[in-house]
Order: structure tokens, then C-alpha cells, then sequence
């Protein structure tokens, strides 16, 4: 059995035979492309994406983290949801503020804010870019005591991934894509239960905001091509190996991307190896919506664990870095200028 790095977040297995059931659309051929020549067969003109500014990603990533942790019911939390839907109106996307409510493994009730922000939205094809906003309530994974019980800052993971597509918003508002792009920035993916066994052990206790949102799709009958998900995507040196969940459903897309990658000279971000399987927001994507969605995931290989930071309370702008957001960025806008 291969080794999982199932602790995304909660530092517990998730078995692969939980996800065998869920199924994608796929995409059938007519018999006219089966039946193609290679000569018949066009060469798509490639379109030259906008520069990726990092100094703009990485302002957006210190706006949030000037705002402090982003926990549900936290005035840093109300503050966000109006930067982020400011930033994307402003931007000219078609934005709505998904709101449900949803109970936490600590038996807590919060009312979760989802962010969807359409671009081109008359486009029948559709790609999904997505992140998590909010911070997790607690630094469980630090080394000092009094910090275990304190809320994370959430940079790396959570703002960085945010910042990246706030960024790439702002280049889509000025050169529109052929396709349209839907941003969902996932609210309480972060409230998951870790190692605390004070309370009964949940099932699916983590990414709140994905699992609602999936079954309570923001129009009806939605459906994009691909979901490409940023998740820790900030870190100085980060690496980005070939998620596990990833290659099982959607393999497809996480070579396109890493080729994408290579492309531009990011190869030593975009590591080719696999390794393991992790929760993350794309596995309920793929089980609930059905949409084949990868996870650009920041892991160290050498370390068999994310960056040094994670759920700690040293998770500040100190460890974020613009070439690694400008990887991310870049391949990004390469990857859906470039998209049919």
C-alpha cells in the first residue's frame, strides 16, 4: 500500500476505497474526431497569457494577514468577506456570498460565507479556481503549550492561496479568457478535528465549506471542465509533488498542469512525484460535484510533511515568498488563457 500523507489537515488516513464511487463527465468523441487525420487535426494558436504580478499577490496575501486569523465569528473573519468581495466586484466578476450553516466536531454552530466570483459567465466552458479563506481556531501543532489553544495566523495556508487568485482575477478583468472562470474561496475548510480526542470522533469534520458548497452548487446544474485548487502555495522553496487524490481522479489535469508548469521553468516547484493522498477541498469537489479537480498542495518530501509552519503560530508573512506566488500565478493564467 502506498504511504499517505493523509494529514492535510487532520493527520488521519483517508482510505482510496471511499472515493472509488464518485464519477466525472467525461468528454465523448464524435465520430469525426475519432476519425480525424493528424493533418485534419489544427494546431490551436498559442495565446500569450498576462504577466503574473507578484508584488500585487503578495499584498493581497498581507492584506489578510494584517486583518489577523480569519476564524469563524471573528470581526477578521466579517472583515475578509468584505475585502475579498470588494476586490472581485472591482474586478467586474459576478460575484455571490454563499451562506449556510454547519456544525463543527466540537458540536459548535457556524454560519460559513462562501465566495463565487464568475468571470464570462455567458461561457458554456467553464474551468473552477479555488482556495480556503479562514484560519484554523487553533495552533495544535505547536511546540509551545500556550500557543496550542490560540487561532493560526493562516498565511501560507489559507491567504497565500487566496492572494494568487485575487491576483489572477485582476488579470482576467483586464484581458478577458475565452472560457469563463468561476473563483470559489471556500470558507471553514480549517476547522477540522486534529488529534484532540475531547470530543466523539466526525467523519468529514474538515473543509466544511467545500462539502457545502458541492452539494449545494451556487447555480444549478454546475459543471466546469476542471477545478485546479491552491492550497499552501506561498512558502519560500515550497514544492508542489503530484497529490495522490489528484492523480486518482483527475490525471488527466494534473499533467497538463505540471507540463504547464515546465514549461515555464517552474519545474522545481512542480515536482514530478507522487506522493501519498491528502483531505483536502478538491476530494469532496470530486465526490460531490463530480468535477474532476486537483490540488496544487505545498509539501516538503524530504520532510514528509507541509512547510515547518503548519498549524503553528509562526504561519506569518515572514514565510511567504513572491517567486513562489509568481509560480503559481504564472501557470495558473498559462494554463486557462491557453484552455479551448
Amino acid at each position: 500500500m502506498k504511504k499517505f500523507f493523509s494529514i492535510h489537515k487532520s493527520l488521519c488516513f483517508f482510505p482510496t476505497l471511499l472515493v472509488l464511487g464518485a464519477c466525472s463527465h467525461p468528454t465523448e468523441k464524435t465520430d469525426d474526431t475519432k476519425n480525424a487525420t493528424s493533418a485534419e487535426v489544427k494546431t490551436k494558436a498559442h495565446i500569450n497569457a498576462p504577466d503574473f504580478n507578484a508584488d500585487s499577490a503578495y499584498a493581497f496575501v498581507k492584506a489578510q494577514a494584517d486583518m489577523g486569523p480569519r476564524t469563524p465569528g471573528s470581526k477578521a473573519h466579517d472583515a475578509c468577506v468584505t475585502f475579498m468581495q470588494q476586490k472581485l466586484k472591482a474586478y467586474g466578476a459576478e460575484v455571490i456570498i454563499q451562506k449556510g450553516t454547519v456544525t463543527t466536531f466540537d458540536q459548535k454552530k457556524w454560519g460559513l460565507k462562501n465566495i463565487i466570483a464568475s468571470f464570462n459567465p455567458a461561457a458554456v466552458s467553464r474551468i473552477l479556481l479555488c482556495a480556503h479563506w479562514d484560519s484554523r481556531p487553533f495552533c495544535d501543532r505547536d511546540s509551545v503549550e500556550t500557543n496550542k489553544k490560540k487561532p493560526c495566523p493562516g498565511v501560507n495556508d489559507g491567504a497565500s492561496g487566496v492572494g494568487v487568485l485575487l491576483e489572477v482575477a485582476r488579470q482576467l478583468a483586464q484581458k478577458q479568457c475565452t472560457v469563463g472562470i468561476d473563483i470559489v474561496l471556500f470558507d471553514l475548510e480549517d476547522y477540522g478535528q486534529g488529534e484532540d480526542n475531547t470530543f466523539p470522533h466526525m467523519e468529514n469534520s474538515w473543509c466544511l465549506g467545500s462539502q457545502y458548497w458541492a452539494q449545494n452548487p451556487h447555480k444549478p446544474g454546475y459543471f466546469a471542465k476542471y477545478g485546479v485548487l491552491l492550497d499552501m502555495v506561498g512558502a519560500a522553496g515550497a514544492t508542489f509533488p503530484k497529490e495522490g487524490q489528484s492523480v486518482f481522479f483527475a490525471s488527466g489535469v494534473v499533467n497538463k498542469v505540471w507540463n504547464t508548469a515546465a514549461g515555464l521553468n517552474y519545474g522545481n516547484y512542480f515536482i514530478h512525484e507522487q506522493k501519498g493522498e491528502t483531505t483536502d477541498d478538491h476530494v469532496y469537489i470530486n465526490r460531490l460535484a463530480n468535477i474532476p479537480c486537483i490540488d496544487i498542495l505545498g509539501f516538503d518530501v524530504q520532510r514528509s510533511d507541509f512547510f515547518p509552519h503548519h498549524h503553528r503560530a509562526g504561519d506569518t508573512m515572514d514565510n511567504i515568498d513572491k517567486a513562489t506566488l509568481k509560480a503559481v500565478g504564472q501557470t495558473l493564467l498559462e494554463l486557462v488563457y491557453n484552455e479551448d
